[in-house]
């Protein structure tokens, strides 16, 4: 996941002031006017901690359409979507799961959504090698499109391993409900946060200029 978005983040922002439908402002130079979506992408936090309710289905659509409209490879826009919203749906997910898994672990598994009130399920199409990518790039413009909205969001890996690799967890995929041929790759949770992280070091040492 880090890959993918250090990789792709110049894609990024061109492709949320696509779905915005803002402006770019200019740049001269070492002199810039104020850049909202820089902005943006610098103040984002990754979310553990969030507040009681959910968030509103407009919203989270303007969310998902900011993030079908990310760069994809060939437009295949090779990837499925599901959003679970309903607390009692999410709650048959996590029972299931708890299941799935030895009671000393069940409390582990069923933490790994961090109690994130709306949870993005997403799946890649295993018939085009770059679907994992494209499904990346989906997830960063509805985490930074969420962020710009006040609402925080947080990219989770646990529960894709989860879900994918014990066979006692197929009711799950089941209730998703993903084509033939499409495997659960991401999940990402939203809901308006309750901390603010502070920022953790960049390694600017992997990034080079060749001349």
């Amino acid at each position: 996941m880090k890959f993918v978005k250090t990789l792709l983040m110049g894609t990024v922002v061109a492709s949320l002031l696509s779905c915005s439908g803002g402006e770019q402002q200019s740049c001269n130079g070492s002199s810039c006017d104020r850049n909202h979506v820089i902005e943006n992408i610098m103040a984002r936090r990754s979310i553990r901690k969030y507040k009681p309710g959910t968030v509103d289905r407009e919203t989270m659509k303007k969310i998902l359409e900011c993030g079908i409209n990310a760069p994809n490879g060939q437009n295949k826009q090779s990837w499925e979507v599901r959003v679970v919203d309903n607390p009692a749906t999410m709650e048959e997910i996590k029972s299931i799961m708890a299941a799935a898994y030895p009671a000393e672990d069940a409390k582990r598994v069923t933490a790994c959504f961090r109690d994130a009130p709306v949870m993005v399920f997403i799946a890649r199409d295993l018939s085009y090698d770059f679907s994992a990518y494209d499904c990346g790039l989906m997830a960063e413009n509805m985490m930074l499109s969420a962020a710009s909205l006040g609402i925080g969001s947080v990219c989770l890996g646990s529960p894709v391993r989860f879900i994918n690799d014990n066979p006692a967890c197929a009711p799950v995929l089941d209730k998703l409900g993903f084509s033939e041929g499409y495997k659960l790759a991401l999940c990402v949770g939203f809901g308006y946060p309750d901390e603010t992280p502070a920022a953790k070091p960049r390694d600017w040492g992997k990034v080079k200029f060749l001349d």
